[in-house]
């Protein structure tokens, strides 16, 4: 059974990977591409949630708004994600993004009251060591640069969503959740499409429904299913591997070679990304 979990987290983080590479083809803006995602995936979860006779119930009124403030967080998190793509690379979209654990060890203890360890600090120092490692030049006028802080912003808004969705762990299954903070993200960005008029061409509606279907609706669901096999900790050690099935995505189907800067600085990141996992549990 352990074998069938590790090759859905795996199946799952490879899609996740494949997001990036969807969204260089894809010729709307991000914002675009983000409205279509969730439209699609949300659409997919609520039949999901019909088909299995899941209740998408929510039990406090408090819980619609921490839902609400959490799906215009997804927004932002999507719409930098894959902002920091389009104006970058794959590569450096996906190596900022999993900066997120710097963001969630110093908010975590102001958010749940925890302490802030003195590994956690050292753990965050070598992560922005891998970050700085990656930029090219520190000049808002670079392309690159301009990827990194938008990769950055995500890397932020993904750690804060962790710890909304922690407040909803054991209450509510990961699919009503996901549901209900993509269909908020889906209306908060309504208003953006009309006053931009993006209209994408049939290549791309094909494409959206992929990255929203598979790549996020599906991938999620295989996600959280290998939890059933395998330990939390094994899940979030394959996690940090997305970068590198998007990098690696991104070489084979774009043909964009990453840097030696961007290797090394993505080598620092993983490998303090897979230490923390490891320790975490220990």
């Amino acid at each position: 059974m352990q074998k069938k979990g590790l090759v859905q987290v795996n199946l799952a983080v490879l899609l996740f990977g494949m997001a990036g590479v969807l969204a260089k083809w894809i010729h709307i803006p991000a914002v675009g591409i983000t409205f279509f995602r969730v439209l699609f995936s949300s659409a997919s979860l609520f039949l999901f949630c019909m088909v299995t006779k899941t209740s998408i119930q929510i039990k406090e009124k408090r819980d619609i708004l921490a839902l609400v403030v959490a799906g215009c967080v997804l927004a932002t998190h999507w719409c930098s994600f894959l902002g920091s793509i389009k104006m970058s690379t794959v590569a450096i979209g996906t190596i900022t993004f999993s900066t997120f654990p710097l963001f969630v060890t110093f908010l975590e203890p102001m958010v749940f009251h925890e302490k802030l360890r003195g590994k956690d600090v050292l753990t965050a120092i070598l992560v922005l060591v891998g970050v700085f490692i990656t930029v090219p030049e520190l000049s808002l006028e670079n392309s690159m640069s301009k990827g990194i802080a938008l990769g950055m912003l995500s890397s932020l808004t993904y750690a804060i969503l962790s710890l909304i969705n922690r407040k909803f762990m054991g209450k509510y299954p990961s699919t009503v959740i996901s549901f209900y903070e993509q269909g908020t993200a889906m209306v908060v960005l309504v208003p953006v499409i009309m006053a931009q008029k993006i209209a994408p061409t049939g290549k791309d509606i094909t494409l959206l429904i992929i990255l929203g279907v598979i790549t996020t609706a599906v991938a999620h669901t295989l996600f959280v299913n290998s939890l059933k096999y395998i330990k939390a900790k094994t899940a979030g050690i394959v996690s940090s591997m997305e970068s590198v099935y998007g990098i690696l995505l991104a070489c084979i189907l774009l043909g964009e070679q990453p840097g030696i800067r961007e290797l090394i600085g993505a080598a620092i990141i993983l490998g303090v990304v897979v230490a923390t996992q490891i320790m975490k549990e220990n």
